[in-house]
């Protein structure tokens, strides 16, 4: 490769990464990575909420390990799943959920504009050489 190429190979990587950097800059800023910062934030602020992911956590936790030993039950599972639902009832985590799902539908809706243009599912096959369908 010539010194030219390689430069103008550079020059537009550089633009490219700034470009990269730009989007990034513009989705960190937006209504709707905002929210859901501050609902992450509002989460991470609440004592009942912690409580709760903790022992939801454990319970997850202990349910996997009784799973993998065979002895799980559907008590068990409804036990996890009523913990879950305490959880994702209180308002600062209904408010999280959402603005979570909200995030990543926007974050795939700037993946497939992406994709359009390579004409590639750039955030899932692009990094891979033989993926079966």
């Amino acid at each position: 490769m010539s010194m030219e190429t390689q430069s103008a190979d550079d020059g537009a990587s550089e633009t490219l990464e700034g470009m990269g950097r730009e989007l990034g800059a513009a989705i960190a800023s937006s209504p709707v990575h905002e929210r859901f910062v501050e609902a992450q934030a509002a989460v991470e602020d609440d004592d009942e909420a912690q409580a709760l992911i903790s022992e939801f956590e454990q319970e997850r936790q202990a349910f996997t390990l009784a799973r993998q030993n065979g002895s799980a039950t559907q008590e068990d599972l409804r036990e996890l799943q009523a913990t879950q639902e305490e959880l994702h009832s209180l308002p600062v985590m209904e408010e999280f959920l959402e603005s979570k799902a909200e995030l990543q539908g926007r974050l795939e809706a700037v993946n497939e504009a992406i994709s359009e243009q390579l004409e590639v599912d750039f955030g899932g096959e692009a990094g891979g050489c033989c993926q079966d369908d």
